[in-house]
């Protein structure tokens, strides 16, 4: 077929996945792999050979994400579950005292946004955010907006996040490198955008009567008060104390240990000699699934068994945190179906030819496609994973060193950060929590996440020639 066909055929696919997702509201699932084996037969691949070719993208795929995200979701459940996640924020709000309030959430948003999901750690978190607000008599919105966008942040960036690992798989980037250069850029994206909610919270927003009546006891109290003083942080403290709370250093030292033994590992490949014992031993262990098992086999014990919980009861922890992550680690491997019906149809050789002669540099296509994916359909993995399926072949004729890699990696996740709008739960889910209206959300929510999202661009670009 000629260029032009495929990359009409590839045209109708995307129209037709966002038709699928948008206005028949098919889960993103089933929409990706009607889409592929429809563009497959439409694009020359043999009947017989269908299913082969479909298999060879949901096991390729699947064979390296759904292992980390599913070892990651039990790290996150049992940190949950223990009253870990709660022992953390606690603490990070008593140390940075009343006045930085708003900076202990936003940093315990980031910590705690590393292993739980972006959905969870803002139903673990929010009710934090509505004690400090009844104690401090301000505004819900400058605890929450700060905290939420952090966490959404590292769900957007970072692994063992679902969208980053695909997408990082799909291009063949090294989580190790998107960790040594995504934990410092996040960080900053996180900083950055705590500055720009303390100017967005300044004006006040109106809030829903439910959540008034909920976080201040009635709905006829104002957002402002007179209260707060010295006494806000310790009554916040007391209202969600839990008996045997696991420790601050603990919490944060399982949190850092796959992170470190992933970048132990990544760093022991650049500076050891090959053929070494402590290269080939750091290689192992610093192996993401390895790394995640290790930090999987110590949450167990040190916040489980140690403290009280029967093995029962760990294998039933472990065992619910599945569910919620089942139908996101198949979009995952949907989104490498779809990659893998474009390799083989010839239609990604098309768009990557297409995307070469408009000039745009490999990083700015990767973060500006993903950002219009994202604001089309909503769901950050479905734009990370259709994206990094797009621009694959594209980067099979470059010669990206591994740092390279991970900052495309990067650009994809600060676009799959902006434009959290109507389409996307994670927006409908911020809103309802913190009670604000439709404009309301949109001039804060989305405002934020966007320009969190051009900020991490703008510093993998900085990044780049470094690299």
């Amino acid at each position: 077929m000629s260029p032009a066909v495929l990359l009409g055929i590839g045209a109708v696919g995307m129209a037709l996945l966002l038709f699928l997702v948008l206005k028949a509201k098919v889960q993103p699932f089933v929409a990706l792999l009607v889409v592929s084996t429809g563009v497959a037969l439409a694009g020359g691949v043999p009947p017989a050979e269908l299913v082969d070719t479909i298999e060879k993208g949901m096991g390729s795929t699947l064979g390296h994400v759904a292992i980390i995200i599913a070892l990651g979701a039990m790290v996150g459940r049992i940190i949950e579950l223990s009253g870990g996640a709660n022992a953390l924020a606690h603490t990070l709000i008593e140390r940075f005292g009343e006045r930085r309030t708003p900076l202990a959430l936003a940093v315990a948003g980031f910590i705690l946004g590393i292993p739980v999901f972006f959905e969870v750690g803002l139903i673990i978190l929010m009710p934090l955010a509505y004690g400090v607000t009844r104690s401090a008599r301000k505004p819900l919105l400058v605890y929450a907006l700060p905290m939420g966008a952090a966490m959404l942040t590292v769900h957007a960036f970072l692994p063992p996040h679902p969208g980053a690992v695909a997408a990082a798989k799909q291009i063949g980037s090294d989580l190790g490198w998107i960790l040594l250069l995504g934990l410092p850029i996040t960080a900053v994206v996180v900083g950055i955008g705590y500055l720009v909610s303390n100017r967005l919270t300044r004006k006040e927003y109106p809030m829903s009567p439910d959540v008034r009546a909920e976080v201040y006891g009635s709905p006829d109290l104002p957002p402002h008060g007179s209260g707060g003083g010295s006494g806000s942080v310790a009554t916040v403290q007391a209202e969600a104390k839990t008996e045997r709370a696991p420790s601050f250093r603990m919490i944060v030292a399982l949190i850092l240990t796959p992170i470190l033994l992933i970048l132990a590992g990544t760093v022991g490949q650049l500076t050891l000699p090959a053929g070494s014992v402590l290269r080939e031993t750091l290689t192992v262990v610093g192996a993401p699934m390895v790394a995640l098992l290790i930090a999987l086999v110590l949450s167990a014990w040190l916040l489980g068994i140690r403290r009280g919980w029967s093995h029962a009861h760990v294998a039933e922890v472990m065992g619910s945190a599945l569910p919620p992550v089942a139908m996101v680690i198949l979009v995952a491997g949907a989104g490498g179906v779809f990659g893998k019906v474009l390799v083989t149809t010839g239609i990604g050789d098309a768009v990557a030819d297409l995307l070469q002669s408009t000039g745009l540099p490999l990083l700015v296509l990767a973060f500006a496609m993903t950002l219009l994916l994202r604001g089309a359909q909503g769901s950050a993995t479905v734009a990370l994973v259709t994206t990094a399926g797009l621009i694959t072949p594209l980067m099979q004729g470059l010669d990206l060193s591994a740092g390279r890699l991970a900052l495309v990696s990067l650009a994809m996740g600060a676009g799959a950060l902006g434009l959290s709008h109507v389409n996307d739960a994670g927006y409908w889910m911020f809103a309802k929590l913190v009670g604000l209206e439709v404009g309301s959300a949109l001039r804060t929510w989305t405002v934020l996440t966007t320009v969190m999202g051009l900020t991490g661009f703008a510093l993998t670009a900085a990044v780049w020639p470094f690299v």
